[in-house]
């Protein structure tokens, strides 16, 4: 028995070597063995263990992939295919108008109206070119209740040579201009159908001539100067000579440029006599001025600093004067274009002429006393900008003060020995006061496209006299609308409106033989115009006219009523020589 034991032994050592022997070889491989269960499991609630969305790696050593490097061996291969060209695409493209260096406009009207105008340009070579324009407008009048003659001519004509070469441009011209207008503006019921007056021949006559020329020189300290004489008189036996030159030079100083205007001005003049007697009367001076200004920019600020500096001569009065005014200005950008903020202080000498108040007021009676305005200062402020890139604005304030201030006042009667036909009250004077005015107003410009733009300003202003009882014809409202539209390729319209407020201006309360004045209030008034046009080809076009369209019988000065409406139909030729 021992020995079968021993047998056994040595067998089941054997085996156990050989079994761990091959648990060596092949760790993975599970045995199929027969295994006794000698107690069932049961499992219990600390067993369970809940599974993660993502599962936590405890591997001790993590693998990093391995880089893989790619070679490509290319070689050429021969193509047949060939591409087909492109095309670009087709665009209707609308024929470019054709543009003319030369026109010519005429058009009649009611009461007996003429207009005409014509500019001719004609370029001799590629740096020369001659020009000119002619203006006529004339009515044969006609306005409602009026008892004197009321027609106007009114014709200007200038002409000009130009050149324009590498280092500087220049150009001479020379014009003259034939007006006569009437004094018609007899004050009622002073004067009524009855009266001898109303024979009068109250006709007024206005010529004058100019000469002059200009030069502009291009990467030169000096960068312009003109010249400009001019004579203006009528049939009353007025004449005024008056010569102006101009100057314009960047003068160095250390690092800076100092933009520098240099001015002279001559003035003489005469009239055949006064208002009251027959004592001639002359008027004369010249001034000299300097305008050094320094601009300095910024990033967005822009400022310039200034002064002017006038002398006076009036060799006439006898009297000389020097003056300094400011001339500072500043601009800044708050944002980009939309919003500028700008403003400053300025002043100058003003001179006035007798064909600059003749300009202004046709009814000015040749017997005025001439002189200068001393503007002292000129305070301004505002914002303007562009809201869109058709739309910009613009808003201001300002004040100023002049000394010696122009104002047109209606004359008297001369009850005693009245012997020219514009001393029955039917003409005007100017009387000179110290003026400040104040001043607030914006500006509005609408370009929706090129076939539509649109304008609109309006200002308010109020007055304050030292001598006299009112700022004489001097509006305390202005305002005015421009609008123009290109309808299509062949029509085309616009439309303008002017608004005037209350002026006042001087009357009789009592006349002769005890004469005394007071004041009267000049409604305000709508002008209203309109005009529609068609063209028929490049060269020729048709249009219509039509002004004061609302009727309104207005008077711009006093006892001097405009046309009621007016319409008028005319035809413009375009050429090129």
């Amino acid at each position: 028995m021992r020995k079968h034991i021993h047998k056994i032994s040595i067998i089941l050592f054997i085996l156990s070597i050989s079994i761990s022997y091959s648990q060596e070889r092949d760790n993975d491989t599970i045995k199929t063995d027969v295994i006794n269960v000698v107690k069932p499991y049961t499992p219990t609630i600390s067993d369970a263990f809940k599974v993660k969305e993502t599962p936590t790696i405890d591997d001790k050593e993590t693998t990093t992939k391995k880089e893989v490097k790619y070679n490509i061996f290319s070689f050429p291969v021969a193509s047949t295919f060939t591409p087909a060209k492109g095309k670009a695409a087709l665009v209707d493209k609308e024929k470019p108008a054709k543009s003319y260096d030369n026109y010519a406009s005429l058009g009649f009207g009611s009461y007996a109206t003429i207009l005409g105008d014509a500019y001719l340009s004609y370029a001799l070579n590629k740096t020369d070119n001659v020009g000119g324009y002619f203006k006529h407008h004339s009515s044969q009048g006609g306005i409602d209740d009026v008892l004197l003659d009321d027609y106007f001519y009114d014709t200007n004509a200038n002409v000009n040579f130009s050149r324009k070469e590498r280092d500087l441009s220049w150009n001479v011209e020379g014009g003259f201009k034939h007006q006569i207008f009437n004094w018609y503006g007899l004050p009622q019921p002073y004067y009524d159908e009855t009266s001898p007056e109303t024979q009068l021949n109250v006709s007024h006559t206005f010529y004058g001539g100019n000469l002059g020329g200009d030069i502009t020189f291009k990467d030169t300290y000096i960068k312009s100067a003109s010249v400009f004489f001019r004579h203006f008189g009528d049939d009353q036996g007025s004449a005024e000579n008056r010569f102006n030159a101009k100057g314009s030079a960047d003068i160095p100083i250390a690092d800076i440029e100092i933009s520098t205007d240099l001015m002279f001005d001559y003035l003489s003049g005469s009239f055949d006599r006064n208002y009251y007697t027959n004592s001639e009367l002359k008027y004369g001076n010249f001034n000299i001025g300097l305008a050094p200004t320094y601009r300095l920019i910024h990033e967005d600020l822009t400022l310039d600093l200034g002064v002017s500096l006038y002398y006076l001569n009036d060799f006439e009065g006898g009297d000389n004067k020097f003056y300094i005014y400011p001339n500072i200005a500043a601009s800044y950008r708050l944002v980009d274009e939309v919003l500028i903020a700008y403003g400053g202080i300025k002043g100058g000498l003003i001179q006035n002429t007798y064909e600059n108040f003749a300009d202004e007021n046709k009814f000015v009676s040749p017997t005025l006393f001439v002189a200068p305005t001393d503007q002292q200062y000129n305070a301004f402020v505002g914002l303007k900008g562009k809201v869109s890139n058709s739309v910009s604005y613009d808003i201001y304030g300002a004040y100023f003060a002049e000394t010696d201030k122009a104002l047109f006042r209606h004359n008297e009667i001369e009850f005693i020995s009245p012997d020219e036909s514009y001393q029955f009250g039917n003409s005007f004077s100017v009387v000179y006061d110290d003026v400040s005015t104040f001043n607030i107003g914006g500006e509005l410009s609408v370009d929706v496209n090129r076939n539509f733009t649109l304008g609109v300003k309006a200002d308010f202003f109020a007055y304050s006299t030292d001598n006299e009882t009112e700022a004489w014809n001097l509006p305390s409202l202005t305002g005015s609308l421009f609008m123009d539209y290109q309808i299509d390729s062949h029509w085309f319209a616009g439309a303008s409106l002017y608004y005037v407020g209350e002026r006042k201006d001087q009357v009789y309360v009592t006349t002769f033989p005890v004469v005394s004045f007071g004041s009267t209030t000049l409604d305000s008034y709508f002008d209203v115009n309109a005009h529609v046009g068609y063209h028929i080809n490049d060269r020729f076009s048709v249009f219509a006219k039509a002004n004061n369209i609302t009727n309104q019988n207005y008077q711009r000065w006093l006892n001097y009523p405009v046309q009621s409406i007016q319409v008028l139909a005319g035809a413009t030729y375009k050429f090129d020589f």
